[in-house]
């Protein structure tokens, strides 16, 4: 094993260095030290390159959907063993505030995110905390297992909008997220899923992971057709995964979500939306926030291994690790085609 490393760094707005550093070596008790295998890009990894993501500091290695081998463990490390494959989890708590009482530690006071907050997966190995780690079995590829974590935002979202077989849903956005959202909302028994966004492609992409109903907004009133579809009675939980500003607007509008409905807002968007206490309180509605996910891993694993989620399309682009420089000219150059990247790490 070489004594030296790669490691990606974002130094600021459209700008990352490749660097050649010392590779890390366990030191603590409950140090894990991951050999990295696969990454999933995320959208948050765009705006932090792109200068606009407001959780992100500088400078960073980005990278927070992780999987590896385990390639050394301290000496009361007993939950992994050197060779197990394992997912890492990408927030790191303090475990005492009352956020981690009761139970809402993706909200800890004290949260630091891999990949924004602190250093994410993005290099060829990382030290991580042994309750930071999840055994994935050795059967699901890497290029699949770097899928658990937006995975388990979609089981987060969906249970903290409290979904249901009855609901009648509408996501904003189908792009990954709003993807797996719907793949998620299916999978809980809901009977009317409508998906909306700007792309025919992905829009046709939905329709093949079960949506009921597609609305190109750039074609259709979103309110019109969702009356239409609803028998004017608008749905009564809104995913907006789509976050532009004005979006979260744009699905509160009358006419949409129902009287004592639910919206579920995904982004981090700081452009203040025209949203007045009208809107909400005249209906009743109940909005939601929701971050990253909580004590969703080990389900979302389970469902990997059990091979029930539809991952066809969900990665589009799979990139080698030495050719890092690809996934940096298409985030500078967007291109459709490109719904999600995975970096694969060399052998």
């Amino acid at each position: 094993m070489s004594d030296m490393m790669k490691e990606v760094v974002v130094t600021g707005a459209h700008a990352y260095e490749v660097r050649d550093v010392p590779r890390p070596e366990v030191k603590g008790d409950y140090d894990v030290l991951v050999k990295m295998k696969s990454a999933g890009v995320c959208g948050s990894d765009f705006h932090i390159y792109n200068g606009s993501n407001p959780c992100a500091s500088y400078p960073r290695i980005p990278g927070h959907e992780n999987a590896g081998i385990v390639a050394a463990v301290g000496s009361k490390v007993t939950n992994v063993k050197p060779g197990d494959h394992i997912i890492v989890d990408l927030i790191h708590t303090c475990g005492t505030c009352y956020q981690c009482r009761i139970h809402r530690k993706n909200v800890c006071e004290n949260v630091l995110v891999r990949g924004s907050g602190y250093d994410g997966g993005w290099r060829e190995y990382l030290i991580v905390p042994a309750d930071e780690v999840y055994p994935i079995s050795a059967d699901v590829p890497w290029k699949d297992a770097a899928l658990v974590e937006p995975f388990a935002i979609g089981a987060h979202c969906t249970q903290r909008g409290r979904v249901v077989p009855d609901d009648t849903v509408l996501i904003l956005g189908t792009g990954t997220i709003g993807a797996i959202i719907l793949q998620t909302c299916k999978a809980k028994g809901v009977k009317k899923i409508i998906c909306a966004d700007i792309s025919d492609s992905s829009l046709e992409r939905a329709k093949e992971y079960g949506a009921d109903f597609v609305i190109n907004t750039k074609q259709e009133d979103l309110k019109q057709r969702i009356q239409e579809l609803t028998d004017g009675h608008g749905v009564t939980i809104a995913f907006d995964s789509a976050c532009f500003p004005g979006s979260l607007t744009m699905i509160m509008e009358p006419g949409i979500v129902c009287n004592a409905g639910r919206v579920v807002p995904l982004g981090f968007v700081t452009a203040p939306e025209q949203i007045s206490q009208a809107m909400i309180n005249q209906r009743e509605l109940d909005i939601i926030g929701t971050r990253m996910s909580c004590y969703q891993f080990e389900p979302t694993i389970k469902r990997m291994e059990n091979g029930e989620f539809n991952l066809k399309g969900i990665a589009t682009h799979y990139i080698p690790f030495s050719r890092i420089q690809e996934v940096f000219d298409k985030i500078e150059n967007p291109d459709p085609s490109v719904k999600k990247m995975v970096i694969l790490f060399d052998e």
